[in-house]
């Protein structure tokens, strides 16, 4: 609540900057009232941690815990425009890697228990068991200067060729196939990026010519 007051006190009462408010006492001040804010709120957090409070259990992005090793309790959420498809089953899903199709079943033999958490934008986390295949193990002949993995609905993200190692394909979670809210038959898990990059329902990935950079921070769409 105190951040969306500051904001439109700021707003609501403009004031032009003159050059005598930048003098050593101001800057001082200013020092002061930030540091003495700053100490408030690792406070607060400190307690809260301790207590058992409600949001002790935030991550550092303000995320709380949801459903944690319980892929039945966990959300499904979708970002922007997004829809989940209609037919969301695992035969004859068409997955292609590197030009090849590859069946959910070949995936699934091949997966193995990652635990990550996905810490959604929508403000929750959640730390799953993962079943998983690296990409780096689907894509031994890294070519390119990245890999794009698109989702059924067009969705897509681009990853740096140094980032295969730790980011994956996931069929299931916990010994159970992925529901379709979550991404069935198959969604990208890539651990220490928050949820616009874990692609769900994907279909595709391939080496592509654009670098990373070239894509913005979050899809616009």
């Amino acid at each position: 609540m105190i951040v969306p007051l500051f904001v439109w006190h700021l707003i609501s009462r403009p004031v032009r900057p003159r050059v005598t408010d930048l003098d050593r006492r101001a800057l001082i001040g200013g020092g002061l009232v930030a540091t003495a804010a700053a100490g408030a709120y690792l406070s607060q957090e400190t307690v809260a941690r301790v207590a058992g409070l409600a949001g002790g259990d935030r991550r550092g992005t303000g995320s709380h815990e949801v459903a944690s090793h319980d892929p039945a309790a966990m959300p499904t959420v979708i970002w922007l425009d997004d829809r989940r498809p209609a037919d969301t089953g695992a035969a004859g899903w068409p997955l292609v890697v590197a030009g090849e199709t590859v069946t959910v079943a070949a995936l699934r033999a091949r997966a193995r228990p990652v635990v990550a958490t996905l810490d959604c934008t929508g403000g929750w986390w959640s730390e799953q068991s993962w079943d998983a295949v690296p990409l780096a193990d689907l894509l031994p002949d890294r070519r390119g200067r990245s890999v794009e993995v698109t989702s059924r609905t067009g969705y897509s993200r681009l990853f740096g060729l140094d980032a295969l190692d730790d980011v994956y394909l996931a069929v299931g979670y916990g010994g159970e196939p992925l529901r379709p809210g979550h991404g069935a038959p198959v969604r990208l898990v890539v651990p220490g990026r928050r949820g616009p990059w874990w692609v769900k329902w994907v279909t595709a990935v391939e080496p592509s010519d654009r670098p990373p950079g070239w894509q913005p921070p979050l899809p616009l769409t």
